[in-house]
This record gives C-alpha cells, sequence and structure tokens, in this order.
C-alpha cells in the first residue's frame, strides 16, 4: 500500500470489480461513457478510480434517471450510474458484503449469493399448504423513501470502516440527473439500478423487517424478495394483529405499507372451503391462487399454488411481438431458433417451475408469429394459413427440438 494514500483498498478488487461490471454490461450514466469507451484507456481509468476512492477524493456523479412504465400506471425512476460509479460501488460492496451476509435471515432471498427467488417461490408455495393465511405486504415507494440517516445506522451496525461509510453516504446523497438535464438533489432514497441499492436495501429490511419479525412474531414465517414480501398465519385474527403490528414497525422505520395492495388472502383448496374477498396474489411474477390440479392416482383436486402472472405472460407476449419475426424472411428457421432460444430458454426455467401448462397459451402465441413468418417467407404459404401451420407442425416432428419450448413442454405447433 502506498502510506500516502488514506484508505487501503486493494487494486486487485477494483479490477475484479471492473471484471463484474463489464459482465453485467449496462448503459452509459450522465457522462455518455459506454464500457466500450471506457475500456479505450482501462489503465488510466481504473487507477483513477483506486486512487481516488484510497485518497478519499473520490465523489460520485449525479445518477442518470430514466422513467419506466408502471403496470397500474405512473412509471418507476431507475437510476444509471456512470460505468465508473458502477466500479467503485462494486468495490464497496465487495468489502461490505462478507460483513452483512452472515447475519441475513435465511428467508432473505434477493441479491445474495446461493439464493434466488425460485428458492423464495418454493417456500412460499410449501407454506401457503400450512398456513390458511397470508399478509401480502407492499411496501409503497421502498427505494424512492429509504430515509439516509436510518440506513446509515443499519449500515454502522455491521462496519465501522470509515471509507465505507463515507462512500455509502455520498451515493446516498449523489443528485439525480432528469432526462432534461435538471439536477434534483435527493435527501432520501437510493436509485434502483445502482450497484450498492441493493445492499442497502438488505441491511435496512434486515434490521428494520426481518430481524424484528425474529423477534416480535416468532411464530409467523415469510418470505423476502427486496421489498416484496409475504407472511403466513394460522387465523384470520392472527393474519390482521402482525398486519398491523407490521403497519407500525414500518411507520417507525419512516417507511409506510400501501393501503391499497398490502391485504390478507386466504389460501383456499379441497380443505379450505371458506369464502372470502382475497383469495389470490401475486408474488415475484406468478399468481398464488386455487387451482385445479392432479394427484399421483390421477384424480383432481383444487390445490393453492403457484403459476405464471397474467402480468408476467401478457409482458412475455409484448416482448415475442417486439421481435418483429414475421418480417425475418431474410432468415432461416434455424437462424430464428438459434436467436430466440436462449430467451426461452430462460422463461421455461423460471415460469416453468411450478404448474408449466399455464405458460402454454403464451407459447402457442410464439408459434403464431412463426407461422406468420412462414407465410410471408414462402410463396407457396402465402395467405395459406391453415397449409402453413401444417408446415410448421411437420418441421416440428421432424425436429421437435428445434425451439425449446416444443420439447421441454409438448407444445407443438400442431398442437396449437
Amino acid at each position: 500500500m502506498n502510506r500516502a494514500k488514506s484508505f487501503c483498498i486493494s487494486k486487485k478488487v477494483v479490477w475484479e470489480a471492473y471484471k463484474r461490471v463489464k459482465a453485467n454490461g449496462g448503459a452509459a450514466g450522465v457522462d455518455d461513457e459506454s464500457l466500450e469507451e471506457f475500456d479505450k484507456k482501462l489503465k488510466d481509468n481504473l487507477y483513477k478510480i483506486w486512487n481516488r476512492m484510497s485518497s478519499g477524493t473520490y465523489f460520485p456523479p449525479p445518477v442518470r434517471s430514466v422513467g419506466i412504465p408502471k403496470k397500474h400506471g405512473g412509471e418507476r425512476r431507475l437510476g444509471i450510474p456512470t460505468v465508473s460509479d458502477r466500479i467503485a460501488q462494486t468495490v464497496v460492496k465487495m468489502y461490505l458484503e462478507p460483513l452483512v451476509e452472515p447475519y441475513f435471515h435465511p428467508d432473505s432471498y434477493a441479491y445474495r449469493p446461493k439464493k434466488s427467488a425460485a428458492d423464495a417461490l418454493a417456500v412460499t408455495r410449501q407454506r401457503c399448504w400450512r398456513y390458511d393465511w397470508v399478509i401480502d405486504l407492499d411496501i409503497r415507494g421502498f427505494f424512492d423513501n429509504l430515509d439516509h440517516a436510518l440506513t446509515m445506522r443499519a449500515v454502522e451496525k455491521y462496519t465501522q470502516c470509515p471509507w465505507i461509510l463515507l462512500y455509502v453516504k455520498r451515493w446516498l446523497e449523489a443528485p439525480v440527473q432528469l432526462e432534461d438535464g435538471t439536477l434534483v438533489p435527493r435527501t432520501k432514497g437510493t436509485p434502483q439500478g445502482g450497484v450498492a441499492s441493493p445492499l442497502l436495501a438488505n441491511i435496512f429490511l434486515h434490521l428494520a423487517f426481518d430481524d424484528w419479525m425474529r423477534k416480535t412474531h416468532p411464530d409467523v414465517p415469510f418470505e423476502r424478495y427486496a421489498d416484496d414480501i409475504v407472511a403466513h398465519c394460522k387465523t384470520e385474527k392472527q393474519a390482521q394483529q402482525v398486519l398491523e403490528s407490521i403497519k407500525r414497525r414500518l411507520e417507525s422505520c419512516r417507511l409506510e405499507a400501501h393501503p391499497e395492495k398490502t391485504r390478507i388472502v386466504y389460501c383456499k383448496d379441497d380443505d379450505r372451503t371458506g369464502r372470502y374477498p382475497n383469495e389470490k396474489f401475486d408474488f415475484l411474477g406468478y399468481t398464488f391462487r386455487p387451482r385445479r390440479s392432479k394427484n399421483r392416482q390421477g384424480k383432481f383436486f383444487v390445490n393453492f399454488t403457484p403459476a405464471i402472472s397474467k402480468d408476467a405472460a401478457k409482458k412475455m407476449r409484448q416482448e415475442m411481438r417486439r421481435w418483429r419475426i414475421n418480417l425475418r424472411s431474410d432468415k432461416a428457421i434455424d437462424d430464428l431458433a438459434r436467436m430466440w432460444n436462449p430467451v426461452l430458454r430462460g422463461w421455461i426455467q423460471y415460469y416453468g417451475r411450478f404448474y408449466k401448462s399455464a405458460l402454454y397459451p403464451t407459447f402457442r402465441h410464439f408459434n403464431d408469429l412463426l407461422v406468420r413468418w412462414a407465410m410471408r417467407k414462402y410463396k407457396r404459404l402465402r395467405r395459406h394459413h391453415r397449409r402453413a401451420h401444417h408446415w410448421l407442425g411437420g418441421v416440428a416432428c421432424r425436429d421437435p427440438r428445434l425451439f425449446a419450448h416444443w420439447h421441454l413442454l409438448g407444445v407443438t405447433p400442431a398442437a396449437g
């Protein structure tokens, strides 16, 4: 270490942070510098980051803010730091995460090593079978309303490292730059899209919710993925009491349970036959509700279980339409498979874990897009939808593995 430096930060960690940022890709920030442009002076750029962070003179630039439409109207603001700032944030994350990770609750699943949304869904499914009631908790504008002073107190509980605390504070206070160039000071919140934001959110909610639940309501299991939370109760009365307790806790942490989106849900099935206003909830792209299922003996029964949500399926169809497959008549069908199979496999891997037959209509829509492509590409199939449909069915019979969904889900054009 250079003894003239105020803080001991490893150059190797800066290099490793760069490699992680490079692997994740991402858009340019307020300086319009892309990863490719950053790479042109890679050695100098990485040295500047290390030098400034080590001497305490690193000040994060404003975060570029872009609006992302919400499914129920309005928009969510996504923050895009510069490439250099993403690397600097990753450096802090690499030092801070090992300090806090051992303390995190086992039912916190977001942005953690060896944990995933699929793990959270599997545990939620099992607990919905054992517990009759669910608290579907929505924290209003969590990332926008995160209190800076409380966040710093939470981080200080796990480290007194001066440079980590210095840069976390500076990132929390860094202004936001809107699309028109206006700079907006930030007195609360942390931008969604920042590298450090997910870790700060987990640290905050571990103390504000996870550990508090463990101490205050030890008999109420829950699953948390960032600020998406589901808690399980035995009775409706217990759910009501626990929800009121959670609301008070959130208020003390300067947060609020969303009054319209937070609900108590009844997990109805063949053995739980009551009638209640709320008998379904959404969690991580899945809708949990009563569904007709078949047991190992072939008998049907009603089961409270997850399947892909309507909103998630709609987004998949919208993405498929954005591909404009029918206009790609210059491509062979093998080319289309190579282009889109990685995406199709990703969807199947995530949304096909539970009740995968709910995916069939969406993939039949993809087959319809392939039929339109065939009608445009081949003259003999133009204006002959049925003939094009059978042609695609023939391709599927000869090569059922060509498209990922044909083989894995048993959804062939002939079945559409």
